[in-house]
């Protein structure tokens, strides 16, 4: 029994790994820092009112043997279009926006005398030759221990901190106010746990795993693994914010929004309050986190483009998996020598886009998870349509609220 669920995840793992970085690393960091145990509130609120359209992901997948994207084409030629030309629009500011934070901790965490862009290049040459080497299963494997690492790492980090920490627990709650505090808020609920199209990454990865491991993978199975997965990602973002907290909230350090700086700081800062000794389990939990996360991007928005561009012009000249692949690597590379010296704002920008394009994804899974396209029997309970519709009124909400706060 015990070796079958070990086998069964999967996909949900490679949700978590694509889930657990900037949004935990920098952001949650980030709001410990400024805000002590503050936003938790917004931490739980955005887990519960995204989940459902994370979920259908792999309900859809398991349910019709087809990913997202197909039932996409189903819903309208123009919808998946539309999927077509939002992701090539921010595939490239998402990738350059989380391969720069892992550069940043590479060129900490090994010392090498390379600049953020050399360290950004090598980073995804590695990460192409482990996808092109091994595929679909070897990312599967490796995403299960870096997971491993990355959680034990983090748990003795947060032990560390608490035991050491002499400040009080203040848990209240806080509503940010102000264009500043506002955007980071949004920028915050933005990637957490992670943007909304990562439930067409989990589509595409279920059916990928029941290729790699030629059993059908039944519904029940797929949301367990998913849950798996989700829950390890909310543990680890409350981890993140309370060590932002018990290090960095009123310690008087502000980021710098330098990628190499930030770095230097984050790892310096927790060193300086929590011993050297912890510097490694601190190094190894955030390069971990944000590895596990390029690896995983650089796999996804591939696979994504391919299957859209497939969908929509089945005539024309295939660009297939590595097409796409080299381009994101190309792209990636071009942004990250413009927008180098503000790491920060160039994570601001791509989780802002992020939140302002989830009621689109939130409203297309629900209407496919619950329409015709799905069978009847694996369509979602009565308690999770109603979660669902307050989730897209949330959504809109909040993006209207930002838009009117600028």
């Amino acid at each position: 029994m015990k070796k079958s669920i070990l086998g069964l995840l999967g996909p949900g793992i490679l949700f978590a790994g694509a889930a657990i970085g900037v949004s935990h690393l920098v952001q949650s960091t980030r709001a410990g820092a400024d805000f002590g145990f503050g936003l938790l509130w917004a931490l739980l609120l955005v887990h519960i009112i995204k989940y459902p359209f994370f979920q259908f992901g792999p309900r859809y997948a398991t349910a019709t043997g087809e990913t997202l994207l197909d039932g996409y084409k189903k819903l309208g030629k123009g919808v998946l279009a539309s999927y077509f030309i939002l992701n090539f629009a921010t595939m490239f500011t998402i990738q350059a926006a989380v391969t720069i934070v892992t550069a940043s901790l590479a060129s900490n965490l090994f010392g090498l005398p390379l600049n953020s862009v050399s360290w950004s290049i090598i980073i995804m040459l590695v990460s192409i030759i482990f996808l092109g080497i091994g595929k679909y299963k070897l990312l599967d494997n490796l995403m299960k221990y870096i997971i491993v690492i990355l959680t034990i790492s983090t748990i003795i980090a947060v032990s560390i901190a608490l035991f050491k920490t002499d400040k009080g627990f203040n848990f209240q709650q806080i509503v940010p106010s102000g264009t500043a505090q506002v955007t980071f808020l949004i920028a915050f609920l933005g990637w957490m746990p992670a943007p909304l199209d990562i439930s067409i990454w989990h589509s595409l990865w279920s059916v990928e795993k029941d290729k790699a491991t030629f059993e059908k993978i039944k519904p029940k199975q797929a949301i367990f693994d998913f849950n798996i997965g989700y829950i390890g990602a909310l543990f680890l973002g409350v981890c993140f914010i309370m060590l932002g907290g018990l290090v960095m909230y009123q310690s008087g350090e502000s980021f710098s929004s330098k990628g190499t700086i930030f770095a230097s700081q984050l790892i310096n800062l927790y060193t300086k309050n929590l011993g050297e000794f912890s510097s490694v389990f601190i190094g190894v939990a955030a390069f971990t986190t944000m590895f596990s996360t390029t690896i995983t991007t650089l796999d996804a928005s591939p696979r994504a483009m391919k299957k859209s561009y497939q969908l929509l012009f089945p005539k024309k000249i295939k660009l297939g998996y590595w097409f796409w692949l080299l381009l994101l690597t190309l792209g990636t590379t071009v942004i990250l020598n413009y927008f180098l010296s503000d790491m920060i704002f160039l994570v601001r920008i791509a989780t802002v886009l992020s939140f302002l394009t989830a009621p689109f994804y939130a409203i297309l899974n629900y209407i496919l998870i619950t329409g015709k396209h799905t069978p009847k029997k694996y369509r979602p309970g009565l308690g999770l349509r109603i979660l669902s519709l307050i989730g897209i009124i949330f959504l809109f909400g909040f993006s209207i609220w930002f838009l009117l706060s600028l």
